[in-house]
Protein backbone atom coordinates (compact mmCIF):
# COMPACT_ATOMS: atom_id res chain seq x y z
CA UNK A 1 0.00 0.00 0.00
CA UNK A 2 2.36 2.47 0.71
CA UNK A 3 5.98 2.27 2.85
CA UNK A 4 5.87 5.79 4.08
CA UNK A 5 3.72 5.23 6.73
CA UNK A 6 3.54 1.45 9.31
CA UNK A 7 0.08 0.52 9.56
CA UNK A 8 0.60 1.08 13.67
CA UNK A 9 1.11 4.71 12.28
CA UNK A 10 -1.89 4.63 9.79
CA UNK A 11 -4.07 3.15 12.91
CA UNK A 12 -2.91 6.00 14.97
CA UNK A 13 -3.53 8.96 12.54
CA UNK A 14 -7.27 7.41 12.18
CA UNK A 15 -7.21 7.68 16.56
CA UNK A 16 -5.78 11.77 15.53
CA UNK A 17 -8.64 11.96 13.50
CA UNK A 18 -11.07 10.85 15.98
CA UNK A 19 -9.32 12.89 18.33
CA UNK A 20 -9.12 16.30 16.49
CA UNK A 21 -12.75 15.99 15.83
CA UNK A 22 -13.91 15.18 19.60
CA UNK A 23 -15.16 18.61 20.28
CA UNK A 24 -15.89 20.35 17.14
CA UNK A 25 -18.33 19.74 14.43
CA UNK A 26 -15.48 19.86 11.85
CA UNK A 27 -14.45 16.93 9.95
CA UNK A 28 -10.80 15.73 8.54
CA UNK A 29 -9.76 13.38 5.99
CA UNK A 30 -6.40 12.35 4.98
CA UNK A 31 -5.97 10.36 1.32
CA UNK A 32 -3.06 9.13 0.26
CA UNK A 33 -2.95 9.15 -3.59
CA UNK A 34 -0.22 6.40 -4.95
CA UNK A 35 -1.60 6.57 -8.30
CA UNK A 36 -0.96 10.20 -10.06
CA UNK A 37 2.23 9.96 -11.48
CA UNK A 38 2.77 14.48 -11.30
CA UNK A 39 1.95 17.25 -8.65
CA UNK A 40 -1.36 18.01 -9.49
CA UNK A 41 -3.69 20.62 -7.57
CA UNK A 42 -6.47 19.10 -9.74
CA UNK A 43 -6.25 15.90 -8.65
CA UNK A 44 -6.18 16.74 -4.68
CA UNK A 45 -9.59 19.26 -5.73
CA UNK A 46 -11.41 16.16 -7.93
CA UNK A 47 -11.04 13.88 -4.48
CA UNK A 48 -11.79 16.94 -2.05
CA UNK A 49 -15.08 17.30 -4.60
CA UNK A 50 -15.75 13.31 -3.96
CA UNK A 51 -14.90 13.26 -0.34
CA UNK A 52 -15.38 16.65 1.44
CA UNK A 53 -17.08 19.11 -0.57
CA UNK A 54 -20.28 20.29 0.79
CA UNK A 55 -20.92 16.98 3.05
CA UNK A 56 -20.48 18.57 6.20
CA UNK A 57 -23.93 21.02 7.33
CA UNK A 58 -21.39 23.94 8.44
CA UNK A 59 -18.84 22.85 5.19
CA UNK A 60 -16.15 23.04 7.68
CA UNK A 61 -14.62 19.70 6.50
CA UNK A 62 -10.59 19.58 6.03
CA UNK A 63 -8.79 17.14 3.46
CA UNK A 64 -5.48 16.53 3.29
CA UNK A 65 -4.75 14.91 0.25
CA UNK A 66 -0.68 13.31 0.24
CA UNK A 67 1.22 12.13 -2.72
CA UNK A 68 4.32 10.64 -0.93
CA UNK A 69 6.06 9.27 -4.16
CA UNK A 70 5.36 13.00 -5.85
CA UNK A 71 6.72 14.66 -2.70
CA UNK A 72 3.40 16.16 -3.13
CA UNK A 73 0.62 17.64 -0.36
CA UNK A 74 -2.04 19.47 -1.01
CA UNK A 75 -4.63 20.66 1.84
CA UNK A 76 -8.11 22.23 0.99
CA UNK A 77 -10.52 23.12 3.46
CA UNK A 78 -14.39 23.56 2.43
CA UNK A 79 -15.68 27.13 2.55
CA UNK A 80 -16.74 27.50 5.97
CA UNK A 81 -13.28 26.82 7.45
CA UNK A 82 -11.60 28.16 5.31
CA UNK A 83 -13.19 31.32 6.14
CA UNK A 84 -12.32 31.35 9.44
CA UNK A 85 -8.90 30.53 9.10
CA UNK A 86 -7.52 32.10 6.05
CA UNK A 87 -4.62 30.95 3.98
CA UNK A 88 -1.81 31.42 6.47
CA UNK A 89 -3.42 28.95 8.55
CA UNK A 90 -3.20 26.50 5.50
CA UNK A 91 0.73 27.62 4.36
CA UNK A 92 1.46 27.21 7.95
CA UNK A 93 0.37 23.77 7.82
CA UNK A 94 1.89 22.85 4.67
CA UNK A 95 4.98 24.18 5.91
CA UNK A 96 5.80 22.06 8.78
CA UNK A 97 4.52 19.31 7.20
CA UNK A 98 6.64 19.44 4.05
CA UNK A 99 9.42 20.12 6.17
CA UNK A 100 9.37 17.25 8.31
CA UNK A 101 8.53 14.84 5.08
CA UNK A 102 11.57 16.44 3.55
CA UNK A 103 13.72 15.09 6.10
CA UNK A 104 12.06 11.66 6.48
CA UNK A 105 9.38 12.13 9.09
CA UNK A 106 5.88 11.30 7.80
CA UNK A 107 3.86 9.91 10.50
CA UNK A 108 4.73 12.95 12.89
CA UNK A 109 4.22 16.01 10.70
CA UNK A 110 0.97 14.95 9.76
CA UNK A 111 -0.35 13.69 12.80
CA UNK A 112 0.76 16.83 14.80
CA UNK A 113 -1.47 18.85 11.56
CA UNK A 114 -4.32 16.80 12.34
CA UNK A 115 -4.44 18.23 15.84
CA UNK A 116 -3.97 21.21 14.87
CA UNK A 117 -6.34 21.50 12.50
CA UNK A 118 -8.89 19.72 15.17
CA UNK A 119 -7.81 22.73 17.37
CA UNK A 120 -8.99 25.48 15.16
CA UNK A 121 -12.49 23.30 13.97
CA UNK A 122 -12.83 23.80 17.87
CA UNK A 123 -12.38 27.00 18.25
CA UNK A 124 -14.35 27.83 15.10
CA UNK A 125 -17.24 25.35 15.28
CA UNK A 126 -17.41 23.95 18.70
CA UNK A 127 -20.38 20.78 19.50
CA UNK A 128 -23.28 22.72 20.99
CA UNK A 129 -25.39 19.64 20.81
CA UNK A 130 -25.38 16.16 18.88
CA UNK A 131 -22.48 15.52 17.07
CA UNK A 132 -22.90 12.89 14.19
CA UNK A 133 -19.73 11.86 12.31
CA UNK A 134 -20.27 13.00 9.24
CA UNK A 135 -17.25 11.83 7.13
CA UNK A 136 -15.52 8.42 7.67
CA UNK A 137 -12.57 8.59 9.63
CA UNK A 138 -10.40 6.49 8.12
CA UNK A 139 -7.67 6.92 5.51
CA UNK A 140 -8.67 6.78 1.91
CA UNK A 141 -6.17 5.58 -1.34
CA UNK A 142 -6.37 5.80 -4.73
Amino acid sequence: MNHFLTPSEMASLVEAIKAAEDHSTGEIRVHIDATTEERNADVAFEVFKKLCKDQTAEKNAVLFHVNFEQHYLTIIGDEGIHRKVKQQFWDRLHDEITTGFASGHYFEPLQKAILDTGAELKKHFPVTGENPNELPNEISFS
